[in-house]
């Protein structure tokens, strides 16, 4: 037994070190995944909160369930939260969200240029918004004078536009949307407020809903929520369609902006790189009705000017 005790206790620190080594390459490869040759590369994971515009909001929704379902971001939570522009802005400037959604450029909403200058702009797309109005108005062009006077209150009859004799109900957004801020800028050419009787919405979807079931109804909505339930219509004359706006014949446009708080971490950089992506931008982005920026034949500032 004595002769045999040697052997059993080298046999024993033999095994110990076998564990050892063992134990220390499961340490080295924790949160690692193989390249495919041969390297290894560290799994990207996280929570991305992106919050703001609704317009943007189903482009960002549709992307983040499309990113998620990518092997290589398995690990990486994508949630989106709608609640306006200004929003957005101000809770990606203060911390609170990943990303902030926006119609409009920061310099728009946010009067602190030192807040303005943490933030770092990643133009998406492009989003058209359209007046609209419920299918029985009996109207299918508006100039912007008449917009101008039925927003701010001078017109309240679709008679008096050459539609039915029918009072008006405006359905307008909060002054947080960067969908407001757009048509007043782009379509109205000026700022209105809020009259008494209309009705204040702060998602697109709702502002649709509404248009469709209320009688004489008007708002106005992104590209991406028409469809046959309303009366789309025209802006002088001109309809609002994706020729139309990259030629720049189409004038209430603006870009959809995806801000974050100085660079983005590896996983908010992974997620834009993918919206930005030739598989969404020439797909998901056209098939919800916005437009892709490298598409478009004139480009805007933050002053609203307008170059070929």
């Amino acid at each position: 037994m004595f002769k045999k005790l040697p052997f059993i206790l080298m046999t024993l620190t033999f095994v110990l070190v076998l564990a050892a080594c063992g134990s220390k390459n499961d340490a080295g490869t924790e949160g690692t995944a193989s390249n495919g040759s041969g390297e290894t590369a560290t799994e990207l994971s996280g929570n991305i909160l992106a919050v703001g515009s609704t317009a943007l909001q189903p482009l960002v929704e549709q992307a983040g369930q499309k990113f998620m379902a990518v092997d290589e971001y398995k690990n990486v939570t994508v949630q989106v939260q709608g609640g306006g522009s200004g929003t957005g802005l101000t809770q990606v400037s203060d911390g609170q969200a990943t990303i902030g959604n926006s119609d409009v450029f920061a310099e728009e909403k946010i009067d602190d240029a030192a807040k303005v200058s943490e933030l770092k702009d990643h133009q998406v797309a492009v989003v058209a918004i359209a007046p609209v109005s419920n299918k029985d108005a009996g109207v299918q062009d508006l100039t912007k004078q008449q917009l101008i006077d039925i927003f701010s209150g001078k017109i309240t009859n679709w008679k008096d536009v050459g539609g039915a004799d029918q009072a008006i109900v405006i359905v307008n957004r909060p002054s947080s949307s960067g969908t407001r801020a757009t048509f007043e800028n782009f379509a109205l050419g000026t700022k209105v407020e809020d009259i008494q009787g209309s009705i204040q919405e702060d998602s697109s979807g709702t502002v649709k809903k509404l248009v469709a079931e209320t009688p004489g109804a008007i708002g106005y909505l992104a590209l991406s929520y028409l469809d046959d339930s309303l009366q789309v219509l025209k802006y002088e004359g001109v309809e609002a369609t994706v020729e139309n706006v990259e030629a720049g014949k189409y004038p209430v446009w603006a870009y959809e902006h995806m801000y974050t708080k100085g660079d983005p971490d590896a996983a908010t950089k992974a997620f834009l790189d993918y919206i930005l992506s030739d598989e969404i931008q020439q797909n998901d982005v056209t098939e919800l009705g916005y437009i892709p920026v490298s598409g478009m034949k004139v480009k805007r500032d933050a002053a609203g000017t307008v170059t070929q």
